[in-house]
């Protein structure tokens, strides 16, 4: 008996390391090699730095709740782009502890998840910038509004601002929302986001109680009548549309009070 016992033991080795047992640590082995859209630590650099002086740039935070709330946008952008460009951290975690299926990785989530490869990340690609571009128009067309106001030291309730009281933080939070979730979603970037639309939520009310204290009962009638941050039903059309109007189109006499005009 010993005899065949030893027999067993040396063909079960011999049929292991013949290859014909297979390996138990495949889970580990493809998350060291190359994903692919990953690995341009240089390009992210870039991005980042350039994204985050536009933010400021527009921005332009001045007191603490400003600088709080531009930080954490700070704070999405390093996340979403060291993603996009460096380290899928997003992917990773999902191999590493929720099993997910290693056959086609790719640093987009999408493509991953929809097993559809360079398709699924081109489609996911255009709708995210489709939308993103959207909201930088508004974001950009809210702030010129909102700039020529206060050099004219005047009320304004027209156009964007006729539709919802702060248009530049609406298209803020569209185009955070086209980059960081229909794009590229990762886990920081989905997480950040509900936190980014909280912090200028306080920040816009912080706002309008120092206009309520300039304008007054008009103020109040204002805003009143105008959503903060989401158009009502049937005028998002609208919002998309009044971005493209020429500036020359301007009235100085529209959105101005009535001792203004007079």
């Amino acid at each position: 008996m010993p005899k065949n016992r030893d027999k067993k033991v040396r063909l079960n080795r011999t049929a292991r390391e013949g290859g014909n047992e297979k390996p138990t640590t495949k889970s580990k082995t493809s998350m060291t090699e190359h994903i692919a859209h990953s690995g341009a630590w240089g390009l992210a650099l870039i991005i980042i730095v350039i994204a985050s002086w536009l933010l400021y740039r527009y921005l332009a935070p001045k007191t603490w709740k400003e600088w709080a709330s531009a930080g954490v946008i700070q704070a999405f952008i390093i996340a979403l782009y060291a993603e996009m460009y460096g380290f899928p951290l997003t992917i990773y975690l999902l191999v590493r502890f929720f099993g997910l299926d290693q056959a086609n990785l790719n640093a987009s989530l999408w493509s991953t998840l929809l097993g559809m490869g360079e398709t699924g990340m081109m489609i996911s690609m255009i709708f995210g910038y489709l939308i993103a571009f959207s909201g930088i128009g508004i974001f950009m067309e809210g702030w010129r509004e909102l700039h020529r106001a206060r050099k004219e030291n005047r009320l304004i309730m027209h156009r964007l601002y006729g539709l919802v009281r702060h248009p530049q933080y609406t298209g803020l939070f569209i185009a955070l929302f086209g980059e960081g979730v229909v794009h590229w979603p990762t886990i920081f970037s989905v997480a950040l986001f509900p936190i980014i639309v909280l912090a200028y939520y306080l920040l816009a009310r912080s706002e309008e109680h120092k206009v309520e204290e300039e304008f007054g009962a008009e103020y109040r009638e204002y805003r009143n009548r105008v959503p903060m941050f989401i158009p009502r039903w049937g005028q998002w059309r609208t919002l998309a549309t009044t971005r493209t109007e020429s500036s020359n189109d301007y009235s100085p006499d529209i959105g101005k009070s009535k001792w203004e005009r007079q």
